[in-house]
């Protein structure tokens, strides 16, 4: 069995190498940086073709004459599914990797609004979407508009295409790695740690390895089908940062800001009220079953930012890895003036 991965190595792209592998495929991989693949990927045969998933004619001459499964870790507008349609014509599963950014309320409002979303209950496949559009594709309004895009080109092919669409993704290789908001922190050796609104925000979880997981059922069940691709828990914001502090093996008093605190304490990714929850009745009932919840799967993430981080002068990420993400979100002598005014 043939693998064909473009994105293949990124942190979705190189989980789904791995469950692939294990199971006895051959694996092909894009990628504009081929020293980007991990060294057990290399040395276990996966095959890095470097190229850019715009160069239609270099992507045709790596694919060669099919594959049994295409996957795109990249797709993120209409003229990029309209580009993979060649290649998905002779697969015989193609997968897309979307997001949960695509759903909208009652109201409108999206996980990239600036209002929140208020979803009543977890998210099925059939909730309405955004439409369909070409805004800047990075932009808070435009990514998910194109992400349906691209969707609605490869579902209206006709071709067994599954789009998969996950939440908050995390495992090695993650870039941003939420996680980071707490494991800094520990590495740091805070002795207290702040959450807004009580931790009590939720906002669901995907693990890379999960999403492999059901990358691996859907190539043995061909079909033409949107899937939800989430982990079988959704944490709060308190579960997060008590998983990541036990792994770690640190002790902190846990601050629970209320409603009125200061917006710049206790910041962290998965503060979403109401919470956000994907169901995925649909992937289970298909036959996946997920490698594991949040709290087994997350000690891949904190372990490679622990292996990762620089220890000079307060821990850091190599530059490029926080990408800005977490710009002005370790201020502690904001935190420390907070405490010392309680």
């Amino acid at each position: 069995m043939r693998a064909f991965i473009i994105g293949g190595t990124g942190l979705v792209g190189r989980a789904i190498s791995r469950r692939l592998l294990s199971a006895g495929w051959d694996v092909d991989v894009v990628a504009r940086h081929a020293a980007g693949l991990p060294t057990d990927l290399a040395a276990a045969g996966v095959h890095v073709h470097p190229g850019d998933r715009a160069d239609s004619a270099a992507l045709a001459v790596a694919f060669g004459a099919g594959a049994d499964l295409l996957v795109d870790c990249i797709c993120y507008t209409g003229a990029h599914a309209r580009e993979l349609l060649p290649l998905a014509g002779n697969a015989t599963s193609t997968v897309m990797i979307s997001s949960k950014a695509v759903y909208v309320d009652a109201a409108g409002r999206h996980s990239n609004s600036v209002d929140p979303p208020r979803f009543d209950r977890p998210i099925r496949e059939t909730q309405p979407t955004l439409a369909p559009g070409t805004v800047d594709a990075d932009s808070r309004e435009g990514y998910g508009r194109n992400k349906v895009a691209a969707e609605q080109v490869l579902l209206d092919s006709g071709l067994p295409v599954s789009v998969l669409r996950p939440s908050k993704i995390h495992g090695e290789g993650a870039r941003p790695a939420r996680e980071w908001i707490f494991v800094k922190r520990v590495l740091d050796r805070r002795e207290v740690v702040m959450l807004a609104h009580r931790g009590a925000g939720v906002d669901h979880p995907s693990a890379a390895v999960n999403i492999a997981a059901l990358v691996e059922t859907v190539a043995a069940h061909p079909g033409r089908r949107i899937l939800n691709s989430a982990d079988p828990d959704a944490p709060s914001g308190i579960d997060i940062v008590r998983y990541v502090a036990g792994h770690l093996g640190h002790q902190w008093a846990e601050i629970l800001l209320g409603d009125d605190a200061d917006p710049r304490l206790g910041w962290h990714p998965w503060d979403r009220r109401p919470p956000i929850v994907l169901d995925t009745t649909a992937a289970v009932e298909l036959g996946y079953r997920p490698v594991g919840d949040y709290r087994a799967t997350v000690p891949a993430v904190i372990d490679w930012l622990t292996s990762t981080a620089q220890l000079i002068d307060g821990a850091q990420l190599p530059a490029g890895f926080a990408d800005d993400y977490f710009a002005d979100r370790f201020d502690y002598q904001r935190e420390d003036a907070s405490l010392a005014s309680r």
